[in-house]
């Protein structure tokens, strides 16, 4: 699959589980919520204390599975992830909430949340998508 076909399911289809590495080399799962930011890298909103952004730190090979709401079609994305805390993060965050929910009934109170929640966007470059057949 080459990376424009996984940008336009990714434009569609928002749930996911991103694969980070733990300390131990073992995967760190977790169900994230996923949009294409401008420049088309998958994005994840997060808090800055969570265990994904911590090892993206560490080690920021990262691999997204992304699938319909039925689950009968995914893909997986493998790429490098990157951390982007606040206030550099704010208007990532309120793109992000805009792709996947549309527009909020209060913006000032989403920022507020965002400040008290700690919250980051996680961007990945993607590397490679797939799969390319099925079998």
């Amino acid at each position: 699959m080459d990376l424009d076909e996984a940008r336009a399911f990714l434009g569609e289809h928002h749930r996911g589980i991103l694969s980070t590495v733990r300390d131990d080399g073992r995967p760190q799962m977790s169900p994230v919520s996923v949009a294409l930011d401008r420049e088309g890298r998958p994005s994840i909103s997060t808090r800055e204390t969570a265990y994904k952004v911590r090892n993206i730190r560490k080690s920021p090979a990262v691999s997204l599975c992304v699938t319909s709401d039925d689950f009968w079609r995914w893909m997986q994305v493998d790429g490098t992830a990157e951390v982007v805390p606040l206030p550099e993060a704010m208007e990532l965050l309120v793109e992000q909430y805009r792709s996947v929910a549309g527009e909020h009934p209060d913006w000032d109170d989403y920022r507020r949340a965002m400040e008290e929640q700690r919250r980051v966007i996680v961007r990945i470059d993607m590397e490679r998508a797939g799969p390319d057949r099925q079998g």
